[in-house]
């Protein structure tokens, strides 16, 4: 059974996180769902919570979804369109195509919430250039510590198993039982041992060479994010409030506000 934890998580990122004002406006405003339309943000938790029960992978997908679009030019839901004659769409694109998902839930959303829901439908992906976003090592580590849930693809974490030393062997043999040389590109591992629960395994995992892909892994291995991992593992609570902020900060990369956005009247087509 999926913890409750991931529906905590995400019902605390629903109150938190700064969504559009009118076009009149040029802020952000955390509370602008308060008058407009106060069963928004109840109405996303039991939609997600559906889907995750549903599907344990979803949660994790979901919140890659927002990891995704953000890095891309801001959050601006651009992840949700659909490709046409005149562009090309992000899920096509070579980090997305076949791996990003979720969509389906966000359209479910969709009918219930007449808004751009993609902020508050929040997994994550390899983090590049933080500095570049205004966000520092500590945000790298705790946004990293999404990969304690979901699972990652075979082709994912094929050469790290096979050709990394920095590898716990015993961990790495295990992982090639379901990861062949060749084939296999889809086959699932579990990005943590207990990756239904959104706890600090994820980083104690790293103390002992066991990171599945490359990236995890280069949080610890001798640089400077050591001590931050150290930290987590064995804090959860540390973590869970430096995720939470860091959400929030990487929400706030360049989002569209005022008459620069829109809220679309479907996720997939620009008005």
């Amino acid at each position: 059974m999926v913890s409750l934890g991931i529906f905590s998580l995400i019902s605390t990122l629903f109150l938190v996180l700064a969504v559009p004002t009118t076009a009149a406006s040029s802020k952000l405003s955390a509370d602008y769902y308060d008058q407009v339309c106060p069963k928004a943000l109840p109405a996303i938790k039991r939609a997600v919570e559906a889907a995750v029960s549903k599907e344990r992978r979803m949660g994790a997908s979901l919140l890659r979804l927002h990891f995704h679009d953000c890095f891309v030019n801001g959050c601006d839901a651009s992840i949700l369109l659909d490709s046409t004659s005149a562009f090309d769409s992000e899920k096509e694109a070579g980090p997305n195509n076949n791996s990003a998902r979720g969509f389906e839930v966000i359209d479910r959303i969709k009918l219930e919430v007449d808004k751009d829901i993609l902020a508050v439908a929040a997994r994550d992906s390899v983090v590049v250039n933080f500095k570049k976003h205004g966000l520092d090592e500590r945000d790298l580590v705790a946004l990293s510590g999404g990969h304690t849930i979901g699972f990652a693809q075979c082709f994912a974490f094929r050469d790290r198993i096979y050709n990394e030393t920095n590898i716990d062997p015993i961990f790495a043999q295990k992982r090639r039982l379901a990861c062949p040389r060749t084939g296999g590109n889809s086959n699932l591992a579990a990005l943590d041992p207990t990756n239904a629960n959104f706890d600090a395994k994820y980083f104690s995992k790293l103390l002992k060479k066991r990171g599945l892909l490359h990236s995890d892994q280069e949080l610890f291995n001798g640089g400077s994010t050591d001590s931050l991992v150290k930290a987590y593992s064995s804090d959860v609570k540390a973590f869970w409030a430096d995720f939470a902020k860091s959400m929030v900060k990487m929400g706030n990369i360049k989002p569209l506000t005022g008459k620069k956005g829109q809220v679309r009247l479907n996720c997939r087509k620009a008005n």
